[in-house]
């Protein structure tokens, strides 16, 4: 299991299978005529799925959802996404990370963001050691200046939504649905959206495993997920090379908010912003041979 910023020598293969899958689909939905009537961006600068970047030199990632504590306007992206160490590190109590103020690139604003909760440096604070929360609890925010959180939406490109925070995770063999801004997809809008199905929970349920076409890939990290009725379901945080090469790891939304919300110090003020658009799935057909 890796983070996903940074591609690891062994999973270069695959990624050549996940392009060249994608490109498939990719065709498919132009054919199906979905891809053009749902998967663009709401109206507003800033949204879910859009590109972040962390420090001077870090790799992109992708927003997940937007939130408020009733003070601010921010954007959920994954605590990896401002680490520093390689991409194996994802026990966030002992991976190094970027401080508390960092600025934040992201795609449609007018000004930088900045780093204000990493739950990698709320755990090391607090000494967390329960191993299933060092290991999936993957989740920061990024506040948006008060411009810029102006002319953000909180509707998730493609689907619309999101309907709630799934608080009972999501059953073996649901449908997920997620939204990835990969800079590997070269801007090609068919290959963002991406539909398939749990394959099981653990950790304690902070996380799930997915398999979608396609796959998230490096530069998806932090990305969104949805349940089958438009709920936040997660936050994209691994690329999983064992058991089943190509499957995906889902940091558990309501277990990261709870924390967020507890040990993590937003004093239960912490929300999901639910979309300001319907949900509407637009379940792609999936190819047998992928």
């Amino acid at each position: 299991m890796t983070a996903l910023p940074e591609l690891p020598r062994t999973a270069r293969r695959l990624l050549r299978a996940v392009l060249a899958a994608g490109a498939v689909l990719a065709l498919g939905l132009a054919a199906a005529g979905t891809a053009s009537a749902q998967d663009g961006a709401p109206d507003a600068g800033v949204h879910p799925g859009v590109m972040t970047r962390t420090g001077p030199e870090s790799a992109q990632c992708t927003a997940n959802f937007v939130f408020t504590d009733g003070s601010a306007t921010y954007l959920g992206q994954a605590a990896h996404c401002a680490g520093t160490g390689g991409s194996t590190e994802v026990d966030g109590c002992e991976a190094g990370s970027l401080p508390l103020g960092t600025p934040v690139e992201v795609e449609g604003a007018a000004a930088p963001g900045r780093l204000v909760y990493s739950s990698w440096l709320s755990m090391q604070e607090r000494g967390e050691t329960d191993p299933d929360t060092c290991r999936f609890n993957d989740f920061a925010l990024v506040e948006l200046s008060p411009d810029d959180a102006a002319r953000t939406s909180p509707a998730v490109p493609f689907y619309g939504g999101p309907t709630g925070v799934a608080t009972d995770g999501v059953a073996t063999g649901g449908i997920v649905y997620g939204y990835g801004n990969s800079s590997l997809r070269q801007g090609v809008r068919a290959l963002k959206p991406k539909t398939g199905t749990s394959t099981g929970t653990g950790g304690g349920g902070w996380t799930h495993t997915v398999v979608t076409v396609p796959p998230g890939v490096p530069g998806d990290s932090g990305s969104g997920y949805l349940t089958a009725d438009g709920r936040a379901l997660g936050v994209l945080s691994t690329l999983n090379l064992a058991p089943a090469p190509g499957t995906n790891g889902i940091s558990d939304l309501r277990k990261i908010l709870d924390y967020a919300n507890g040990p993590g110090g937003h004093g239960g003020a912490l929300r999901l912003v639910e979309g300001d658009r319907p949900f509407t799935p637009q379940p792609v057909p999936i190819d047998p041979a992928f």
